[in-house]
């Protein structure tokens, strides 16, 4: 099994041609955010081949839509953020809006935001309650499948950057996270909500298949 350690901050035009020939022959890696947080699990291309991911641990950052990434051949392989459920946020005007953010943001959830002719948008992964917040605001909320880019820490830049975390903090339900990851963000979060939802502890590793 090929393994990729290594993330290319820049292109060649050989390099270029390249993923554009692997792009045609669907030789490339379509991963969710939640498997891109990783530095080192397995997965499977496209095209239906098993590869490894093994990044440093320190200084990694979340793998990108975009992201190429090699191995000690010369080999490359691009990531693709693949679309997902998550839920999309909208309000009428954009105080509202801003408002909704500060309350996402309190509570730590991982935010996408879009700015298109239709104006202001943000996109956070599932969760009814957080939904059901934004709801009592004033906020629209409405599901949508889309790849889910949120954004970075301020202090970060580029992918270069690495942060360990804990926090604690309560809102609605209970949601016990409980991350044991082998990547750069560390976090252990305790929700404490009112409803029941457990989410079960990942352990990734080569080994560990991501099928897409």
């Amino acid at each position: 099994m090929k393994i990729f350690n290594t993330r290319l901050p820049t292109l060649s035009d050989i390099q270029q041609a390249q993923l554009t020939a692997q792009r045609q022959a669907d030789d490339y890696l379509l991963l969710d955010f939640d498997t891109r947080q990783h530095s080192r699990f397995r997965a499977v291309t496209v095209s239906g081949e098993a590869v490894g991911i093994d990044l440093p641990r320190t200084r990694t950052g979340v793998l990108k839509g975009d992201d190429v990434l090699t191995n000690a051949a010369g080999e490359l392989m691009q990531v693709i953020a693949k679309p997902q459920a998550v839920t999309k946020v909208m309000a009428a005007d954009d105080f509202l809006l801003m408002k909704g953010a500060y309350h996402l943001g309190n509570r730590h959830v991982p935010l996408m935001f879009e700015h298109s002719a239709a104006g202001y948008a943000l996109y956070f992964e599932n969760d009814h309650v957080l939904a059901q917040m934004l709801e009592n605001l004033g906020l629209h909320t409405e599901s949508a499948s889309v790849p889910f880019e949120p954004e970075t820490g301020a202090y970060q830049t580029g992918h270069g950057h690495s942060h360990s975390h804990s926090h604690a903090h309560t809102h609605s339900h209970n949601d016990a996270h409980n991350h044991d990851d082998d990547h750069d963000n560390n976090h252990n979060h305790n929700h404490n909500h009112n409803h029941d939802d457990s989410h079960s502890q990942h352990n990734v590793s080569i080994g560990h298949s991501n099928e897409g």
